[in-house]
């Protein structure tokens, strides 16, 4: 196993393997990785500041196994900000239910050091958690727009401008997010820190009313078999322990595809268009980050 060493923000990491290629459909390698995650950090980590992380980890790339990593790795710096919370993310969980320790991750030292792990997936809750490592409430929700064979993104970008236009009449203003996979994800700020079951609650009331509204094109129902050609209104994922992709994250599919912030006139465009949206790689990212900056909230 070849290893470099490198100074980042004053510590010394030693990272591994720079050539191994993590996704073999288009070569991309783990110095390739590492390089997208050290370039797109100053609009990724605001995302990630004062949230427990839980990874996803692809040790010998994305065509094999991959595994969930929420408490900190063995032999993990003694520099990285850590955080316990009972299992259920709420601060009222009582102790028999155990406890999780992850990494927070608010600099690029701590970044790069799980990357070369081959974390390529970041997700984090809604909930964020004070200086003192308390739980202090979800401070926004997010939904997962999943779409149902043969439906695509071009129905998603339909249900997210209802969404928003839903959203809006509860005052709170919702971003777009590709998810990197089939959807789309919508986040909007709360107006203040609420408990994880109620800003679940909010969610599903507003994913049970567009079913109601458009019975065709939007189901908030779980099961497999209600999504054929409709959009899922996911809800769920507002729950104390679940989690979300970050914006920015990269994706563990064949390609490097990211969850990328877009703009409401590429939803809007996507709506009309069923080919005016798309999935979009890291180097796409990349270069829209360059050129415009942070998208997410534009």
């Amino acid at each position: 196993m070849t290893e470099v060493r490198v100074e980042v923000e004053g510590h010394t990491l030693k990272l591994s393997n720079l050539d191994k290629v993590l996704y073999p459909r288009t070569g991309t390698t783990k110095g390739e990785v590492l390089h997208y995650y050290a370039t797109v950090a100053p609009v990724l980590l605001p995302h990630l500041r004062d949230r427990a992380v839980t990874r996803i980890r692809w040790p010998h790339g994305v065509a094999e196994a991959s595994f969930f990593e929420k408490n900190v790795p063995a032999g993990i710096p003694s520099w990285v900000r850590t955080v316990t919370v009972p299992t259920t993310g709420s601060r009222t969980a009582s102790k028999q239910e155990g406890t999780l320790t992850f990494p927070i991750v608010e600099d690029v030292a701590t970044l790069t050091y799980l990357v070369n792990l081959a974390a390529l997936e970041l997700h984090v809750h809604q909930w964020r958690v004070g200086a003192g490592g308390d739980p202090i409430g979800a401070d926004r929700i997010v939904i997962d727009l999943d779409p149902g064979d043969p439906a695509g993104l071009h129905e998603c970008a339909q249900v997210a401008l209802l969404a928003r236009e839903r959203l809006g009449q509860l005052g709170l203003v919702s971003t777009p997010v590709l998810s990197g996979s089939k959807g789309l994800h919508l986040y909007a700020r709360l107006p203040e820190a609420a408990p994880s079951d109620e800003a679940s609650a909010l969610a599903k009331d507003v994913a049970e009313q567009l079913q109601r509204e458009h019975p065709r094109l939007v189901t908030a129902t779980m099961a497999k078999a209600r999504r054929t050609g409709k959009v899922f209104f996911d809800w769920s994922q507002n729950a104390g322990s679940k989690t979300t992709v970050c914006p920015y994250s990269l994706r563990g599919r064949e390609r490097p595809t990211v969850a990328a912030p877009v703009t409401w006139a590429e939803v809007e465009a996507g709506a009309e268009d069923p080919l005016a949206l798309a999935q979009l790689g890291f180097e796409e990212v990349l270069e829209r980050v360059a050129e415009h900056g942070e998208l997410f909230g534009s």
